[in-house]
């Protein structure tokens, strides 16, 4: 083994060893990425990509929907967005045996359109709707983990930050990968109401029927999901139709939330302040990472270490699945240790040398051997699965952090019982998996149909 690819396989060990000792992941990988690089040719060259990197990550125009998508999803938290369509689902769920659980995942789904985060949506869905199932003595259990399992919605029902960044990562385009999410996104929200549905029928008492709306107020909570529908319709129907790109898309459902939220007298000056300050804060946090993933991938490239790991792995035996099999259970592993954002930005670099080369190398349009499918297509699928197995790190214990959100909103559950209340959600979404792994068509049709 050559000394480059020792010191790569050492800089990948301390950089898992700074994310364990809680240092942030931007620092852990600027701090290996730069030294690493030093390293291996000289301090000069670390100097002279600062010099540019920053720049020349941050310019690239896809990036600019980040903070567009980001500041969509906090004015529309503001705005009472999610009030409007936990109560119009709820008209049209409520009357159901655990039709309260289902309105909360049909508005988890609904403001994960608009929000683009999970732990966005798990958060503000959670402030709406924990009431209401209180209300009706829902179960701790059901009650919470329908909360933590429907955030995860928000990460893959487009507009997606995370699947932006997937298709920076890997050069897809954005909107063919938004195409893509949409069977998956609609296919997770049927199993979870399934889901639900098995659960009440086996245990009634845990999620007992609403109450049925009068007329009138059935009425005006239908009325209240059409600006969320106006919304969704003309940011991502536009996006579909090629009417606009994904950053003029972003800036016209910005300015459709905004003034939903001031047409509705819900947005004050101290809630646009809040939103703005917030969208800055998360924008600078994903750019600062992009700028350490940038770097580190500069550091593994000049290591080898990726193309080795990808070689070893295409001349191993394995069978094509079986690689796809255990990336994605590493990824899972993962995701109950760090956020999907920096899973993405950390783990992608590596996982996608070795597909590609399982694949049977570049190809642009021919068919790759390995999985049968272009590389451009295995840019999709894989996508949309490793999207889905980042999610399930959301509910996965020790982390789990659309768990901890929802538990501490609900501090009179215990954590055991959420845990408890997500675990038949956490199997439908692997069900999911295998469904997807086995049909990779659900995934690649609209795209090829749409484009």
């Amino acid at each position: 083994m050559s000394d480059a690819l020792m010191l790569g396989l050492g800089g990948l060990i301390c950089l898992i060893g700074l994310i364990a000792i809680r240092m942030p992941i931007a620092y852990a990988m600027i701090l290996v990425g730069g030294i690493g690089t030093a390293v291996i040719n000289g301090p000069g060259l670390v100097l002279s990509q600062l010099k540019t990197l920053a720049y020349g990550q941050f310019s690239i125009y896809d990036l600019s929907v980040v903070p567009m998508f980001i500041l969509m999803g906090a004015v529309a938290s503001k705005a009472g967005l999610s009030q409007a369509l936990f109560r119009g689902a709820n008209a049209w769920l409520g009357w159901l045996r655990g039709g309260t659980a289902m309105a909360a995942i049909a508005g988890c789904a609904g403001f994960g359109a608009v929000c683009g985060s999970s732990l966005a949506t798990a958060s503000t869905m959670g402030k709406v709707a924990l009431p209401e199932l209180r209300r009706y003595k829902y179960s701790g259990a059901l009650a919470t983990g329908t909360l933590a399992a429907g955030g995860v919605l928000g990460i893959l029902i487009p507009p997606s930050v995370v699947l932006i960044i997937y298709a920076i990562i890997v050069e897809a385009n954005i909107v063919t990968m938004f195409m893509a999410a949409f069977l998956p996104g609609l296919l997770a929200v049927i199993l979870f109401l399934l889901t639900i549905a098995i659960y009440v029928a086996l245990r009634p008492e845990a999620g007992p029927r609403g109450g049925t709306p009068e007329r009138a107020e059935f009425v005006e909570a239908t009325l209240g999901l059409i600006p969320v529908l106006v919304i969704f319709g003309l940011v991502i129907g536009g996006i579909y139709a090629g009417i606009f790109n994904p950053t003029p898309a972003a800036a016209v459902g910005v300015f459709l939330v905004f003034a939903f939220g001031l047409a509705q007298g819900r947005l004050s000056r101290a809630h646009i302040r809040e939103a703005l300050l917030e969208t800055a804060s998360t924008s600078g946090m994903i750019y600062l990472i992009l700028l350490g993933a940038e770097l580190l991938k500069i550091f593994m490239s000049r290591s080898g270490l990726p193309q080795e790991a990808a070689l070893w792995v295409a001349n191993s035996g394995l069978a094509p699945m079986t690689v796809m099999v255990v990336l994605l259970l590493a990824l899972i592993a993962l995701g109950c240790l760090m956020d999907s954002l920096s899973m993405i930005l950390l783990v992608i670099p590596f996982f996608w040398p070795v597909l590609v080369e399982v694949n049977g190398g570049v190809y642009q349009g021919a068919e790759g051997s390995g999985y049968g499918m272009s590389t451009e297509d295995l840019k999709i699928w894989f996508g949309i699965l490793a999207l889905i197995v980042v999610e399930l790190g959301l509910i996965t214990p020790p982390v789990g952090m659309n768990v901890f959100v929802i538990s501490s909103l609900a501090e009179d559950i215990p954590m055991g019982e959420t845990f408890k209340g997500v675990a038949p959600f956490f199997l439908a979404e692997l069900f999911r998996v295998v469904i997807l792994l086995s049909f990779p068509a659900l995934t690649l049709w609209l795209p090829s149909v749409l484009s």
